[in-house]
């Protein structure tokens, strides 16, 4: 089973940047994507950015060129740069890990961490 952490969440003024850390831990060896959602009070969780093992991206048009996201594989662990932050970032990021055992997909959610952005 695979367990997510997330870290790296905070308070921050429009314009300045955060590093949200995803720790994978447990049969790590299954997951074949990693990347974060977000959701803002009101509105559905959406897609920020996703990276599979084979290092291709993908990002929510609201963040290209702003946020970006990486893997390192030793460390089971996936980041996201976020840079240039604005109000509307503003929601509770969640790690997302897509883990595939016995044929079956699985979908495993992080436990969320809160990011502000407020002048």
């Amino acid at each position: 089973q695979v367990r997510l952490v997330e870290s790296g969440g905070g308070l921050v003024q429009p314009g300045e940047s955060l590093r949200l850390s995803c720790a994978a831990s447990g049969n790590t060896f299954s997951i074949y994507a990693m990347g974060w959602y977000r959701q803002a009070p009101g509105k559905q969780r959406e897609l920020v950015a996703m990276i599979p093992n084979d290092g291709r991206t993908n990002y929510a048009d609201s963040v290209k060129g702003r946020f970006t996201i990486s893997g390192d594989n030793a460390k089971n662990t996936v980041y996201l740069q976020m840079n240039s932050l604005q109000p509307e970032d503003t929601a509770v990021y969640y790690c997302k890990a897509d883990d595939r055992r016995g044929g079956t997909d699985y979908i495993v959610w992080g436990q969320g961490t809160q990011v502000t952005v407020s002048p």
